[in-house]
């Protein structure tokens, strides 16, 4: 059973990485799109309609897609005058019940997105500019981003959850990565 959470927790971890490095391929492209109408804007003295709602898209496909990455990587916020003065044993207690609130949340906000997904589809939803591109696509990277985050969590969850119970973690890190953990702390 526990090679079975351990290959469970490590699917998660590889999926939640190559789409939070994936996401992370996006910042030259919006780099170039705002630079390309920069360049059209003041050099061409004519500018684009598309690159503002562009970079929108992007912008909002890189920080949503890179939600679950920074939890893998624990560069979300913590309240760590708390959080690091007491034991492990209660800091994960600690993590079980606001990954728990952060799931509940997160499952709010997929019902949303999928609603709003439907509307889109139905009533053509379209950005209120010159350029008018639709949105459905918005609402689906907004429930696969927060899917994933969810997975994010619940894999976090468990090994939290295992290390409660067995007193040791489910997954034992490499040298490397305990040297940057500890250089964190």
């Amino acid at each position: 059973m526990t090679a079975f959470l351990r290959n469970l927790c490590q699917l998660v971890d590889l999926i939640v990485r190559l789409c939070g490095k994936a996401a992370a391929y996006l910042m030259p492209v919006l780099a170039f799109v705002v630079a390309f109408e920069v360049f059209s804007r003041y050099v061409l003295n004519s500018p684009t309609i598309w690159a503002f709602d562009l970079s929108l898209f992007l912008f909002g496909y890189i920080a949503a897609l890179g939600g679950a990455y920074a939890q893998q990587q624990r560069a979300h916020i913590n309240v760590d005058i708390l959080y690091f003065r007491v034991s492990k044993k209660s800091r994960a207690v600690f993590n079980l019940v606001s990954w728990a609130l952060g799931i509940f949340f997160l499952i709010l906000v997929i019902q949303m997105c999928f609603g709003k997904f439907e509307e889109a589809i139905e009533y053509d939803y379209r950005r209120q500019s010159e350029w008018a591109p639709p949105m459905f696509h918005f609402w689906i990277m907004m429930m696969v981003a927060a899917g994933l985050f969810v997975a994010q969590l619940g894999r976090d969850m468990l090994a939290e959850a295992y290390y409660l119970l067995a007193g040791q973690p489910l997954i034992v890190k490499d040298d490397k990565e305990s040297a940057e953990e500890e250089a964190g702390e």
